[in-house]
């Protein structure tokens, strides 16, 4: 089984215990500040990654790190599940498997906004209302720039990208152009 697909598993598991147990939103959050901590510790990443180090280790910074962190039981389980099975590397994947159930689950979508230079607050905002009167849900918006865009924006929800960018505009009067020769 894939890695993805583990991590998949992994995070309906948690999800459907968050469901009954915790408060999801807040698993979602301590699961982002391990990712965090380990990924801003080089020695804590190299426990967490390296396939030399035994699981009884993994297993016994993954204890130490419940008892200071003093987790909801829910994360503190997955943690030591992980150790014990030496899949600690799944966490990162885990997190994004988990926060995709819980917008799921709060009918939210996710959306990645291109524009070729960086959207005003208004404008963001602006964006955010469109999407969400156009998709009937919530929207939540990460945005990046790619000045090749020329102007306009590329909106990607899903699988489904929007592209309103003017280098695409461009390109298809260009393909018209040429087949009227």
């Amino acid at each position: 089984m894939s890695n993805r697909a583990s991590a998949m598993r992994y995070a309906r598991a948690l999800f459907e215990v968050a469901l009954n147990e915790s408060e999801p939103a807040r698993i979602e959050q301590e699961l982002s500040g391990i990712r965090d901590l380990v990924a801003s510790h080089a020695e804590l990443r190299n426990v967490f990654e390296s396939p030399g180090i035994p699981p009884e280790a993994k297993k016994a910074v993954v204890r130490s790190l419940v008892e200071r962190g003093q987790f909801v039981p829910p994360v503190a389980k997955l943690l030591a599940m992980l150790a014990a099975r030496d899949r600690l590397v799944l966490l990162p994947d885990v997190l994004e498997a988990f926060r995709a159930q819980l917008r799921e689950q709060q009918r939210v979508l996710q959306a990645e906004i291109t524009t070729a230079v960086e959207l005003s607050a208004d404008q963001y905002d602006a964006l955010q209302r469109r999407l969400s009167a156009a998709t009937a849900r919530q929207v939540t918006i990460t945005t990046k720039v790619d000045p090749a865009l020329i102007g306009g924006v590329v909106a990607q929800i899903g699988s489904t990208v929007y592209d309103g960018s003017l280098a695409t505009q461009l390109a298809k009067l260009k393909e018209r152009l040429a087949e009227q020769h």
